[in-house]
């Protein structure tokens, strides 16, 4: 797969989210130092970058309105080329049956993928996962609890998103 990829960013109540876009779609997401982000999803893809604002329009566009409330399915195209085929079934399967507001486990997700994943090795999936928001691996809870989370902020991120999509209750913030 060859190609090239063009990059954008918006500010989020997370931080600052950077978004790759090749030719097939939306190949990954990821929030914190733009340069960074760029610079660590530019290694793992190997496109040749271009300025190409048209190609990150709508993404970046949906990714507003997901933070403001407005939107609960993402429409843009995706790219998967940064997950393996174990990761693109068991991604697809939460991308595709864990609805906006929702939650699944990780032993739920296992079970879904039909991949004979165990649960333990649903969290590193998550974790890897290159399209976070988009590709909703906050949605997916430990049994106990919320889990982990590698994206923003861990855990408080994901307490955040969740918090945003209605699936847990607002908290009082005493800052």
């Amino acid at each position: 797969m060859a190609g090239t990829v063009a990059f954008g960013s918006i500010p989020t109540p997370l931080g600052d989210m950077v978004v790759a876009v090749t030719e097939d779609g939306v190949a990954g997401t990821g929030w914190g130092d733009p340069a960074r982000i760029k610079a660590r999803l530019q290694d793992r893809l190997r496109l040749e970058e271009t300025d190409d604002p048209g190609r990150t329009t709508a993404v970046l566009g949906e990714l507003a309105d997901y933070y403001a409330g407005g939107l609960r399915v993402f429409e843009v195209p995706l790219d998967w080329r940064l997950t393996s085929p174990v990761q693109r079934r068991v991604l697809g399967v939460l991308y595709e049956t864990v609805p906006y507001g929702r939650a699944v486990t990780y032993g739920e997700l296992a079970t879904r993928s039909g991949t004979g994943v165990p649960a333990r090795a649903i969290g590193s999936i998550m974790g890897a996962n290159p399209i976070p928001v988009i590709v909703p691996c906050h949605r997916v809870v430990a049994g106990n609890g919320l889990g982990g989370f590698s994206g923003g902020d861990g855990v408080e991120s994901k307490r955040r998103l969740l918090t945003l999509e209605g699936y847990l209750q607002p908290t009082l913030d005493w800052d």
